[in-house]
């Protein structure tokens, strides 16, 4: 059954006009995601957590050798498996942003067996679900599939994204951060609350 409860943030996040010395980190936000996520203007409170934050997010979001909307998706099917709403809206928003097709980012759901989706995406995308399970459910067989197809750094790429989402669901969450307009509108357009893995 889905929650229908109304999530209102606990922690009540600061405004960007109060935080001039992250304004190149904002604009970085705001080009690439099309606005600064609330999530991080609760993290806001502790500025050195939003600094180091900030520079983790960006290695393993912005740089390295694995796509970009790949590792999008990676997010997406980790918040899932989590249960983050906020976070699947944001991931969701930014493979599309980032050129994943509306129809594939819809078909995360079903990616075992969707032919929008390589076998190599596959393995990816079934570690992501594995790792972010409670327990973790991983398996030496996740692996050997994942080195089918990637080299050691592009699966350390794969994993840091899972960890990254750990963290961002469990706070994101826990904070009760208000999905933005942009993100909303592209989760209501897929149905993304009524959208389940393996669904």
């Amino acid at each position: 059954m889905q929650n229908t409860e109304v999530i209102m943030s606990r922690i009540k996040p600061l405004s960007p006009t109060q935080l001039a010395d992250f304004k190149p980190m904002f604009d970085v936000l705001e080009n690439t995601m099309g606005y600064i996520p609330n999530n991080l203007l609760s993290m806001a409170h502790w500025p050195e957590l939003l600094t180091a934050f900030g520079g983790i997010g960006a290695t393993i979001l912005q740089s390295g050798e694995l796509d970009r909307g790949l590792k999008q998706l990676v997010a997406m099917v980790a918040s899932a498996a989590h249960g983050c709403h906020y976070c699947q809206a944001h991931t969701s928003h930014s493979a599309h942003k980032l050129g994943v097709s509306q129809e594939k980012v819809e078909a995360t759901f079903e990616f075992e067996s969707s032919s929008l989706f390589s076998d190599a995406e596959r393995a990816a995308l079934k570690l992501a679900w594995h790792a972010a399970l409670q327990p973790n459910a991983s398996s030496d067989s996740d692996f050997a599939s994942l080195k089918e197809h990637y080299s050691d750094r592009e699966i350390v790429e794969i994993v840091s994204v899972i960890a990254l989402f750990g963290f961002l669901n469990r706070w994101s969450d826990t904070m009760g951060s208000e999905l933005e307009p942009l993100p909303q509108a592209f989760a209501e357009s897929i149905n993304l609350g009524a959208r389940r893995l393996g669904s």
